[in-house]
């Protein structure tokens, strides 16, 4: 079985696209429209803008969205029989899925990159990721640290980003090495994303998802803080809420759709994040990207 995945924020680079956009007609059509949309030129940005332009949460996000929504178009679909998406991806995989449009995404992922861009200027945080060390110990470590610090991504085996007040987040760095972490890595982020810190955004995004039609998934999206998969819009919504507060069950979500037969995984969108922590979680399944 084959599963389409999305990749989400960190995956952007100047110039992604642009063969795409020149090649085909409904990709320009698609891409000038998410300008229109956006009310700003994302797609010069995409094309010719700085890196520093592109790292700008309120620019990467509709980004990546588009470029990824692009990728399906020019493969056609793949004939994809799940999808899963990591955070900002699992937009992307739901208008793969049918769930949402194309439209009707980019207006959402617009209001939760304004969001959280919002919430991270008026309470900052940070987040590093630890390599080395078993999730249980990350959480145990990260329950007695005083102030919030929370596991955000859980990207593979020996790999999980923790999130939350910086004071907090440097302490918990500092007991993971003593605990026997082979690093601890701050990152470049101005945010705590999937922490609590992330509340006032999930509350702005709770009201756009409210107010937008989600249909019926064709076919099951495995969401972030579930890790299993979802078919059924009112359920959809609820989770794609909890995302900007709740972690990414990244490596729980790839297996369980391995559990649940697939033996392929296709990334979609920029970047080959995901195919290389696919492989970290299970070396034996094959992973390619769609374009």
């Amino acid at each position: 079985m084959k599963a389409l995945v999305f990749p989400g924020q960190g995956s952007q680079y100047v110039g992604m696209g642009k063969e795409l956009y020149d090649a085909r007609k409904d990709v320009k059509d698609l891409m000038d429209s998410a300008n229109e949309i956006l009310g700003f030129d994302l797609v010069s940005m995409m094309f010719g803008g700085t890196e520093e332009d592109l790292k700008k949460t309120s620019v990467t996000q509709p980004a990546i969205f588009v470029h990824s929504v692009a990728a399906v178009k020019v493969a056609n679909g793949l004939g994809a029989e799940m999808v899963a998406g990591h955070s900002l991806g699992e937009f992307s995989a739901l208008v793969a899925n049918g769930v949402l449009s194309f439209d009707d995404g980019l207006i959402l992922v617009k209001a939760r990159a304004e969001a959280m861009q919002m919430a991270c200027d008026n309470n900052p945080g940070s987040m590093a990721a630890i390599l080395g060390l078993e999730d249980a110990k990350i959480e145990e470590v990260c329950a007695e640290i005083e102030g919030i610090v929370v596991p955000a991504n859980y990207n593979c085996p020996g790999q999980l980003v923790i999130s939350g007040e910086t004071t907090s987040v440097e302490k918990a760095c500092e007991a993971l090495k003593a605990a026997g972490a082979k690093r601890a890595l701050i990152l470049s982020v101005n945010g705590a994303f999937h922490s609590p810190l992330m509340m006032p955004a999930q509350e702005r995004l709770a009201i756009a998802i409210e107010n937008t039609k989600f249909r019926k998934a064709t076919i099951p999206v495995y969401q972030n803080v579930t890790a299993t998969a979802v078919s059924d819009p009112d359920e959809i919504k609820k989770n794609l809420m909890a995302q900007l507060t709740g972690p990414v069950k990244w490596t729980q979500s790839v297996q369980n759709m391995i559990k649940d037969g697939a033996t392929t995984f296709v990334e979609v969108g920029p970047g080959k994040t995901l195919q290389g922590l696919i492989k970290k979680i299970n070396p034996e399944v094959f992973v390619s990207s769609a374009i």
